[in-house]
């Protein structure tokens, strides 16, 4: 059996692979078509005019899918694992929120470019980073609570140093940002697609973009890390029949039907 194969690992495994190729994928298009430059562009500028915001978006939506899948399974095997301890529990559970509006998000910005509704976009960007960098913070603080009875010390360090590779970068592109969008450096720079060494504002948006791609880098290292984590856990689900017919009868007693989530005879 291949490492993939072991348990749901396939879950983050598939998720890091989908979410890289659609960034990868859209940043080829865009700069092969001359649609933004090749130094550094800002994510959603890869996927801000056709063809590849048909791709950007397709991609990106698949990728909150997977995603969500991922954040429950982690938070089913949390439960599994810590069923009676109150603070992991309602971390836990904190934690499946953050997520999900995480992912809300990142579909949010797959479907709505910054160029045609820009606060929309923002919006999503707002919630896909910041509730993602909150759903690894407390993510980490499960696996500081969960060693070494549940695993061990490396996982909870490697994570760590994760979320402060996120926190520096999010701090960086907020300064940044924060400055060049409020500063005189031009007019519609939410429209400008192409940046100059010469133009105002150049080195502050290279800064920006950078720390963008670089928090993108910090939350796929964070998923990697629960590809071991996902090796050893199954879900199945239970199929209860009111019935033998779907005719509206009075109801009988039938066995219950208990199957894997997902099939393994492929």
């Amino acid at each position: 059996m291949w490492w993939f194969q072991q348990g749901l690992s396939f879950l983050p495994s598939a998720l890091v692979i989908w979410t890289f190729a659609a960034f990868i994928f859209s940043y080829i298009t865009a700069i092969t078509l001359h649609h933004v430059d090749p130094a550094l562009p800002y994510i959603s500028d890869t996927g801000t005019v056709a063809p590849e915001r048909c791709l950007f978006g397709a991609m990106l939506n698949i990728a909150a899918v997977l995603c969500l899948a991922t954040m429950y399974v982690r938070y089913k095997q949390v439960h599994a694992l810590n069923p009676e301890e109150n603070i992991i529990i309602k971390l836990n559970k904190a934690g499946l929120v953050l997520g999900i509006l995480s992912c809300l998000g990142l579909s949010l910005v797959a479907n709505f470019q910054k160029t045609a509704l820009f606060v929309a976009h923002v919006c999503g960007a707002v919630l896909a980073f910041s509730m993602g960098s909150l759903y690894m913070f407390v993510q980490t603080i499960l696996s500081y609570q969960m060693q070494p009875k549940i695993h061990s010390k490396q996982v909870f360090w490697i994570r760590l140093l994760l979320v402060i590779w996120c926190g520096v970068s999010a701090f960086s592109m907020l300064t940044c940002s924060s400055i060049l969008y409020s500063g005189d450096f031009g007019a519609d720079l939410v429209q400008k697609l192409h940046w100059n060494p010469e133009d105002k504002g150049y080195v502050l948006h290279m800064v920006t973009t950078a720390a963008e791609w670089s928090m993108l880098f910090s939350f796929v290292g964070f998923f990697l890390t629960y590809i071991r984590d996902f090796q050893k856990i199954s879900l199945r689900v239970e199929a209860t029949l009111h019935g033998l017919t779907l005719y509206d009868t009075a109801p009988c007693p039938v066995t219950n039907e208990r199957t894997p989530l997902i099939s393994r005879d492929f």
